[in-house]
């Protein structure tokens, strides 16, 4: 029997995210040429971006519309997403904020297991084996879901997106949303007054560590960020521990996952768990006064020197360049 893979999408204000055209790559991949893959979209009404779903790897299109999904309804959305699993090979969510709630709802209503934050997927046998990171990413473990559906959750920047030369045109298709009892409903969205880029959003990321000795000084990199522009400002895990840096902006295991085309390391070491977190980068620019700090291992360009003459230096250059356009 031909795989059947349902890819559950996510969307904030309206509009399909782009992590949701990540974890149609990995739908994709584990559905193979044979494979049927549904995108299944909540809302009130059909969020914008949801029709260009075929061209990044769905066959069809689903569409859950009722009244209280214009935001993430717990209860509506895990009773919907376990009433479609009869037949599934697998059911995808991705490891966000939404998905780590979601998907281990979906689990104890079907009496399943779930692999969660998972990195690599494969079908052996009529099994779907899944590749994840254990151990702050020091071991590797596969886990073997025989049940069905396998339940997934996929983390972001992982699965790169594809666009399908022979990507479907159909329509929109609405699915039944079974009765449900919301036991919570969300009545407001406060967002900060300025809402900072994130870390998994941006085109370039610069992140700090210890070697930045204060938290202060974490304004030499938002200089930074600032001229080079579309730019967010991550930072280490001890960085985080220390109380110098909100965790939103943690990049590593425990952390986000990056995978910007350019990342740049400041006062950073390159402990294992952070290279978990942004190794997939495209080009990688370390800077740190230890020339043997191991993130110069997997740096694309490296400069031993010290942060605080660096990086004046280097915003000042990018500025000039930049007006000079």
């Amino acid at each position: 029997m031909a795989p059947r893979i349902l890819a559950v999408i996510e969307a904030r204000d309206g509009a399909v995210r782009k992590i949701s055209h990540e974890l149609l790559a990995a739908a994709r991949e584990l559905a193979g040429p044979s494979g049927a893959v549904d995108a299944l979209v909540f809302g009130a009404a059909l969020p914008s971006g949801a029709d260009a779903l075929p061209a990044f790897g769905a066959d069809r299109v689903l569409s859950a519309a009722h009244p209280d999904f214009a935001r993430y309804n717990p209860d509506g959305f895990s009773a919907t997403v376990a009433s479609l699993g009869a037949g599934r090979t697998a059911i995808l969510f991705a490891a966000t904020a939404t998905g780590k709630d979601l998907a281990p709802r979906v689990a104890a209503r079907l009496g399943l297991g779930l692999a969660s934050d998972v990195t690599g997927l494969a079908l052996v046998d009529g099994a779907v084996i899944a590749t994840r990171p254990v151990y702050a990413g020091r071991a590797i473990q596969k886990v073997r879901l025989r049940a069905s559906p396998a339940l997934v959750s996929v983390r972001p920047n992982t699965f790169q997106p594809r666009a399908r030369d022979d990507a479907r045109t159909g329509g929109v298709e609405p699915v039944s949303v079974p009765a449900f009892e919301a036991r919570v409903r969300v009545t407001t969205v406060k967002a900060p007054e300025k809402a900072a880029l994130d870390v998994t959003e941006a085109s370039i990321v610069v992140s700090g560590g210890r070697g930045l000795k204060d938290p202060a000084n974490f304004k030499l990199l938002e200089e930074l960020a600032d001229a080079l522009g579309n730019t967010a400002v991550g930072a280490s895990r001890a960085v985080v521990d220390a109380g110098w840096r909100d965790h939103a902006a943690q990049v590593g295991q425990t952390g986000k996952t990056v995978s910007p085309g350019l990342y740049i390391a400041v006062g950073i070491s390159g402990a294992i768990q952070h290279l978990a977190g942004m190794r997939t980068a495209k080009t990688i620019v370390a800077i740190n006064r230890d020339k043997d700090a191991p993130i110069f291992k997997i740096a694309d360009y490296g400069i031993v020197g010290d942060l605080f003459e660096v990086l004046p230096r280097l915003t000042e250059e990018i500025r000039k360049v930049r007006s000079e356009k």
